[in-house]
């Protein structure tokens, strides 16, 4: 199994579009793929139709069972596409901080819970809440892979920052490395903007950023809209055939591509 974590301390930078995008193509490839959604805002599982205001079954029940997992795994929601599954998100995860930021061993729940779905699943991807608390510390302490999308605009440069600094310490904290690799995202050649904030990534990031970019689509929000994954709405648009570039240069690389 691969465990892959999508993560940025800050917001609308391409988190559950990365997300729903690569796990869509693992999924397409006949890859048995687990999303799970660790922002309490739930966009991942709101993109998929589920309400997380409402939802009864969520990844929020293992932290109440700290970390056990249904024998039928019934946290699984199947997807309307073959091979592709939900853990959604429930608003109530916001709510973790103040009730186990202070107990001991709740950093490593959500790994408990992947292990043992370890025979279900070739892949897993796990979409963040953009801020560090017991969650974050939860999903980095259960991948062996990161993503870092990064908009490619100055403010989103400064959350790659944060997220640079937290990966240090959640790194000292591991007995294992994490590889990782930024991903350039919301690209628009034609803004002064987006080719600055692409070169100061390169200038300073040279050996952990993915030497491609995605670009800005705007069939990403009509996916979004219909509650696909861009490879099922149009496998030959530009977001689509830069994250099926960007899956296959992770998976070739062997371990994650990035560093570690």
């Amino acid at each position: 199994m691969s465990v892959w974590a999508v993560a940025n301390q800050k917001g609308g930078v391409g988190k559950t579009t990365t997300t729903v995008t690569m796990a869509g193509l693992l999924a397409q490839r006949g890859k048995s793929t687990l999303m799970i959604d660790l922002d309490p805002h739930g966009s991942l599982t709101t993109y998929f139709g589920y309400d997380p205001d409402s939802i009864e079954t969520s990844v929020y029940s293992l932290f109440q069972n700290e970390g056990g997992v249904p024998s039928d795994a019934s946290l699984c929601l199947a997807t309307q596409f073959d091979n592709l599954y939900l853990m959604p998100a429930s608003t109530a995860l916001a709510t973790l901080d103040r009730q186990l930021g202070a107990r001991e061993g709740m950093g490593l729940v959500l790994a408990r819970a992947i292990q043992r779905l370890a025979d279900r699943f070739e892949h897993v991807f796990i979409d963040c809440p953009p801020v560090l608390g017991v969650l974050m510390v939860n999903a980095l302490a259960a991948s062996d892979r990161l993503l870092i999308p990064v908009q490619t605009e100055f403010l989103a440069l400064k959350g790659l920052e944060r997220m640079l600094r937290t990966l240090g310490m959640i790194l000292r904290a591991r007995r294992r490395p994490l590889s990782y690799i930024i991903v350039p995202t919301m690209f628009d050649r034609r803004t002064r903007a987006s080719l600055e904030s692409l070169k100061n990534l390169r200038e300073h990031h040279p050996d952990e950023i993915w030497k491609s970019v995605i670009p800005v689509d705007t069939q990403f929000r009509e996916a979004s809209r219909l509650g696909l994954p861009l490879t099922q709405l149009n496998a030959h648009s530009r977001g689509a055939i830069a994250y099926a570039t960007l899956l296959d240069t992770v998976l070739a690389s062997g371990n994650g591509g990035g560093s570690s």
